[in-house]
């Protein structure tokens, strides 16, 4: 393929990147974002495929196949609940490839372009497989820690030991005069000492973050894949992977800084991963004290004499795949009249967005759902708060207790509402490991149960 076709082609397919990533700002159009991802990703890889300096189609329609397949039974078989588990592993697969493209481009150097007239690695190559190698090393651990602890292998609570911030920052300073010798004489040693440092380093960064920080975990993890990619893409000289691992690595850390402002944590803390330790990982557990249960029933007889509800749904939604039943108590209300409205936190869930997709798949009309800063003043002229399976981004401790771990943290005012029905199976904490006071709040009514099987009793109530 002519050069001049191909910059086109990849340009196209820069083109359509951008216009996903503008359609996906908004439910509304994020459907459309999503066709012209794929669009964009199916031109980049002809191109690169009719492009190659190899001539080997039957490997790479082979490779092809296999992915696609593999990628078709996950989309097939995944369920929303399990999204965020499923990014954090495609974010781990998308670092390991960053590895396995430096290394083969440091062994075959010549099959890739990048050596000098002397036939040695040239130096604008070795900085910039060096920065893909560690950021994807990084990446792949880091994502792969993540994927176990939201899948629930292993345990969510912050790994916390003494000196590990000392610790990640002995290894990053070797690591960078490793990376400076390297540059300077490419050695085979050097490389994969560099390369199993940052696999150490991606698990020391994220095992001390705790399950209530995994939204931005997420968010970092895409934003370093994205760098990661763009690294790669400068070795490869294929200018799609360096444009669209920019966007992706850009668009990443803005997410990662807007989610660190609604959990407010610095946004350099979560770059180095030393956030969320010790003061989310530490459970507070409240002295015993008494709630107000109560019945289907009475949650019917409240939400009939609403004439405002406001649902705030969290991720008990999502494992209990209750968001149609959602729809139905919503659309109940809306034929007696009452005004019913979402309420969506930017860290509810497990990842950003979790909620809005799981209302998007129940068909709820996006002018109904809002963000936080839209609603939270709201909600001290609300009859009823219905809360199902929100449980950190509704504790007023938040707001109110400075010794609280979660203190400046922006809330859900849902306790401001006259009336709050709060569906949870138990008393349980949430990912924070903290007590929630709006339990035991005078207004609030606690319903006990499967959040989707409450939600449907209570549908039949009315």
């Amino acid at each position: 393929m002519p050069a001049d076709l191909a910059a086109l082609l990849y340009l196209a397919s820069a083109v359509l990147f951008i216009l996903a990533l503008r359609g996906l700002s908004n439910p509304e159009s994020a459907r459309l974002g999503n066709i012209f991802g794929m669009l964009g990703m199916a031109v980049a890889i002809l191109t690169t495929v009719l492009g190659a300096r190899t001539a080997a189609y039957g490997e790479m329609a082979l490779a092809l196949a296999a992915g696609g397949a593999v990628g078709l039974v996950i989309a097939f078989r995944i369920k929303m609940a399990a999204m965020p588990q499923l990014v954090a592993a495609f974010h781990s697969l998308v670092g390991l490839a960053a590895v396995l493209v430096a290394a083969a481009a440091f062994y075959h150097p010549a099959a890739y372009g990048i050596v000098d007239a002397l036939g040695q690695i040239r130096t604008s190559s070795r900085v910039e497989m060096s920065l893909g190698v560690v950021i994807g090393a990084v990446t792949f651990t880091g994502s792969i820690v993540a994927f176990t602890r939201l899948q629930g292998i292993i345990p969510g609570d912050p790994v916390v030991f003494r000196g590990q911030h000392a610790l990640n920052v002995v290894i990053g300073v070797i690591i960078v005069l490793l990376l400076g010798t390297f540059v300077h004489t490419p050695s085979t040693d050097v490389f994969w000492v560099v390369t199993l440092l940052a696999l150490v380093l991606g698990v020391t960064l994220v095992a001390p973050i705790g399950g209530a920080d995994m939204p931005v975990v997420i968010s970092m993890l895409n934003s370093y894949s994205g760098w990661a990619a763009a690294g790669i893409g400068f070795t490869l000289e294929n200018s799609a992977l360096i444009v669209t691992g920019a966007l992706v690595g850009s668009s990443g850390a803005i997410l990662s800084y807007i989610m660190c402002r609604a959990m407010n944590r610095s946004f350099l803390s979560v770059i180095l991963g030393g956030f969320g330790g010790e003061a989310a990982g530490q459970a507070v557990r409240a002295a015993d004290r008494a709630v107000t249960a109560g019945s289907a029933e009475d949650a019917a007889f409240i939400l009939k004499n609403a004439s405002s509800v406001i649902i705030v749904p969290g991720y008990g939604m999502a494992v209990a795949q209750a968001q149609h039943a959602v729809r139905e108590l919503a659309d109940a209300l809306k034929r007696r009249g009452v005004r019913v409205a979402y309420a969506i936190h930017p860290v509810a869930g497990r990842m950003p967005g979790h909620m809005n997709v799981l209302l998007a798949e129940a068909n709820v009309p996006y002018d109904e759902v809002f963000a936080l800063e839209q609603i939270d003043s709201e909600f001290q002229a609300t009859d009823v708060a219905y809360v199902i399976g929100a449980n950190d981004i509704t504790n007023p401790a938040a707001r109110d207790d400075p010794s609280s771990p979660i203190y400046g943290m922006p809330i859900l005012d849902v306790d401001r509402a006259k009336t709050v029905l709060f569906v949870k199976r138990s008393l349980a904490p949430g990912y924070a490991g903290i007590d929630n006071a709006l339990f035991y709040k005078p207004n609030t009514m606690m319903l006990f149960g499967d959040a989707k099987k409450m939600t449907e009793e209570i549908v039949k109530a009315l």
